[in-house]
């Protein structure tokens, strides 16, 4: 029985969601020539083809066995040893071409799980007699005789068709790493494999691992200058090169244009006095951050800066995500109060509540309610730590008592570290 290896024509339906039409040159097909001259509109070959240029076929695939990707040696599997206790009947040749047609009958209606574990077992059973050979063993069919040179060939063929098949399955099914893995093994069979070529050129593009995608694209067109499917992949990967080269450079862009944000950011604080600190553990902000504004590529633009209302006495507290330099505290409190949770109506309006900011040795500095954020922080006495203002709020009748025991409380602290 004769079995066909997966076509170029049966994967292209598949893909296609075509039915299957029988292998073979059709009258059109075959009486169909190429012309002589170069189509103007056909694209660039791959960067990678100038690194080979007027180098003959025999370098090309000397230097391709050079490659990492392609000169590992086959690797041990734990599924041989279990095959290998099995008692098949026939030779390593007629087992696995067993498992090979059962896979092309699965792959034929898209079972490429199903198809991809016939063909796992085809490839156990012919890499135990590959690896034997290159341990320097001898092997033999189930009579005993010594395989030829034309049956271990075969099994040679059969092995490289089956890694084929089987990179055809991880395709489809977007096992990349597996696809091109396979692939590799099936060059080492035969580096002139060009659906080899053109199988792991699509892994490796698919993981935008473009300058590999590049090098064995480039590597099949030196062999098959004329393959159709190598050259799509090829303008693929110089299309998906440019949209890297692209996204890249609009990538450095951003950085750039935040770093110097960043810049007039710290710059800005300078030049108003204002104190800042990081600690090691800054809290979690998302997109909110000290911020020229409107415009925070302008360094004429205001300060705006994520500010924390805490409540102390009753343990809550509100945000304001950009409380500008030129506001004061009535600005948001006013929107603020009365707060939903005060059943006392200790913070009913502004005028029933006294503000203060932390300094830098631990006191506390009262903040007028009609006084600018600017005016607070340029003091010099306040540090804004890890980006955030914190404005303690408490109920006027209460303040004293809670500036006391604050005071008291910062003291213990830095008597303890000191």
């Amino acid at each position: 029985m004769r079995i066909e290896e997966i076509t170029d024509e049966m994967e292209r339906q598949m893909n296609l969601g075509q039915p299957i039409e029988p292998s073979g040159p059709s009258p059109a097909s075959a009486s169909s020539t190429q012309p002589d001259h170069k189509d103007t509109t056909t694209p660039d070959l791959p960067p990678g083809l100038a690194a080979i240029k007027g180098k003959s076929a025999d370098q090309i695939l000397a230097e391709l066995n050079k490659s990492p990707l392609f000169m590992t040696d086959l690797e041990d599997n734990d599924d041989i040893a279990a095959l290998q206790a099995l008692n098949y009947e026939g030779t390593a040749y007629e087992n696995a071409a067993g498992f090979r047609e059962r896979g092309n009958e699965c792959f034929k209606v898209k079972g490429y799980v199903d198809a991809k574990e016939f063909y796992n077992k085809g490839i156990a059973i012919l890499a135990v007699e590959e690896r034997k050979r290159a341990r320097g063993e001898r092997t033999f069919d189930p009579d005993g005789v010594e395989d030829t040179e034309e049956e271990i060939q075969k099994q040679r063929d059969l092995l490289e068709a089956l890694y084929g098949n089987r990179a055809a399955c991880h395709l489809s099914l977007k096992n990349y790493r597996s696809c091109w893995l396979d692939c590799a093994a099936a060059l080492r069979l035969n580096p002139r494999n060009i659906k080899a070529c053109y199988r792991s050129a699509k892994a490796l593009l698919a993981v935008d691992r473009i300058t590999e995608a590049d090098d064995i694209c480039a590597r099949g067109l030196a062999l098959d200058p004329e393959n159709a499917s190598l050259k799509a992949v090829a303008e693929d990967i110089i299309k998906r090169a440019k949209e890297v080269d692209a996204k890249k450079r609009k990538e450095n862009e951003r950085l750039a244009r935040e770093k110097r944000r960043e810049m007039l950011v710290k710059a800005a604080l300078k030049a108003r006095g204002i104190p800042t600190r990081t600690t090691d553990k800054p809290p979690e902000m998302e997109d909110a951050a000290v911020a020229l504004a409107p415009d925070p590529d302008d360094p004429r633009s205001m300060l705006t800066f994520p500010t924390v209302l805490l409540y102390p006495l009753d343990l809550q507290s509100d945000f304001v995500k950009a409380f500008a330099e030129t506001e004061t505290l009535e600005d948001h409190l006013s929107y603020i109060l009365p707060l939903p949770w005060d059943q006392k109506g200790e913070y009913a309006t502004v005028g029933d509540v006294e503000c203060y900011l932390e300094t830098k040795e631990g006191g506390v500095l009262k903040m007028g309610k009609r006084v600018s954020l600017l005016k607070a922080l340029g003091t010099g006495k306040v540090e804004v730590v890890d980006g955030v203002v914190k404005v303690f709020v408490v109920p006027k009748g209460k303040a004293d008592g809670w500036v006391k025991k604050f005071k008291e409380q910062r003291a213990a602290t830095m008597g303890k570290k000191n």
